[in-house]
């Protein structure tokens, strides 16, 4: 991930070729996440993580064309298969879990709080990785996407050896896509969420594309800085945690707190003169997120119906693809730290307003509280 920017410059693209690239992963996710979830049901969960695995090999493995439409098109393939991905894994563990073990379901709190911990240890391990071998190694910044091809396909293996298939039920047009229409207009905490979920994403996926040309001309080293990040994230993801299991703050006050630090993070940036200054925004950027995850996932569990809860988010991922769309196709060549902190910032004010109206809408609603016992909600 933090070579991406980099690799499409060492093959000499524009910046607005590389956007191009960039959008092209972005929109397909978006378009395949109306179908995933229906598509996974049908055809099996176990089936269709290993199908990801090995696209996204498949993906990594064509980093090595110098060809725009080649790539274009390994970035279309990464956002099918991080879109199965998503709708496939969780709900094949749920499904092993409840269903065919009988494990109580107050356990896949801590289940996801475990993952959430581990994943924010591996990616800071990757990003030291990806360092040494494009860096270190001297090998360029297509080794990493190389490295994680035998990482791929060993877990789709392993899958495939080991789990056992489950299936979701069968979907309609009307199940998938017009009931949670009607669940959030009908629904105003529905609606509020969502318009959160969709302004703060979207000026996150604003981030992980013009973090890299922001700090590479000053000779950052991308996979460092990457693993940065995502410590900063973990201590997010730990202080929710903490937080929460001491009744200190709920996730609705921590939601609002991490649009709020969102926002100032991006209006710090548009002060920043020195390149030290915007890393150390883009790590309460990162530090938000860990903060934001968590409890939009709680929220998103107790507040939107689980039938209607993928359908929700797909039509909250439409405006979220076109605000990412009108960021970066209209942005100036420069790639001026304080342009990317006006805008970021103008959508994370956005945030910010509605995310205050849904505070203001459901601080007193008893349902909305975490047990102390539950950690921390999917991701």
């Amino acid at each position: 991930g933090p070579f991406l920017y980099q690799l499409y410059r060492h093959y000499r693209f524009a910046h607005a070729q590389i956007a191009g690239l960039y959008l092209g992963g972005v929109t397909a996710a978006v378009a395949a996440g109306w179908v995933a979830a229906p598509l996974t049901d049908a055809v099996g969960r176990k089936k269709s993580c290993v199908v990801f695995s090995f696209l996204y090999s498949f993906s990594c493995l064509v980093k090595l064309s110098r060809q725009y439409f080649a790539l274009l098109g390994a970035r279309v393939l990464g956002g099918l298969a991080a879109a199965v991905l998503f709708a496939a894994l969780e709900a094949w563990y749920v499904e092993e879990h409840v269903g065919r073990h009988d494990f109580p379901a107050d356990w896949l709190a801590l289940t996801f709080s475990q993952a959430a911990f581990w994943n924010h240890f591996v990616a800071v391990a990757a990003g030291a990785a990806a360092e040494v071998g494009a860096q270190g190694l001297a090998l360029g910044p297509v080794a990493p996407f190389l490295a994680a091809i035998p990482f791929l396909v060993a877990s789709g293996c392993y899958a495939w050896k080991n789990w056992e298939e489950n299936y979701g039920p069968k979907a309609t047009w009307g199940r998938s896509c017009g009931d949670p229409l009607r669940c959030l207009l009908s629904d105003r905490r529905v609606f509020l969420l969502g318009a959160v979920q969709m302004l703060f994403e979207s000026v996150v996926f604003v981030f992980i594309f013009l973090w890299t040309p922001l700090l590479q001309p000053h000779g950052a080293p991308l996979g460092i800085v990457f693993a940065a990040f995502m410590a900063a994230s973990a201590l997010g993801s730990s202080l929710y945690r903490l937080l929460v299991s001491a009744s200190l703050l709920q996730p609705s006050h921590l939601l609002l707190l991490a649009v709020l630090l969102l926002f100032l993070a991006f209006l710090a940036l548009l002060f920043a003169t020195q390149p030290v200054q915007a890393f150390g925004a883009f790590l309460f950027v990162e530090f938000s997120c860990g903060l934001y995850f968590p409890a939009m996932g709680f929220l998103r569990r107790k507040i939107v119906p689980q039938k209607d809860r993928a359908g929700v988010t797909n039509w909250f991922h439409l405006p979220l693809n076109l605000l990412v769309w009108l960021v970066l196709l209209g942005w100036p060549p420069t790639h001026g730290a304080s342009d990317m902190g006006s805008a970021c910032a103008l959508l994370a004010l956005l945030a910010l307003l509605v995310a205050t109206g849904l505070f203001a809408l459901i601080r007193r609603d008893a349902e909305l509280r975490c047990p102390t016992d539950a950690a921390v909600s999917d991701l």
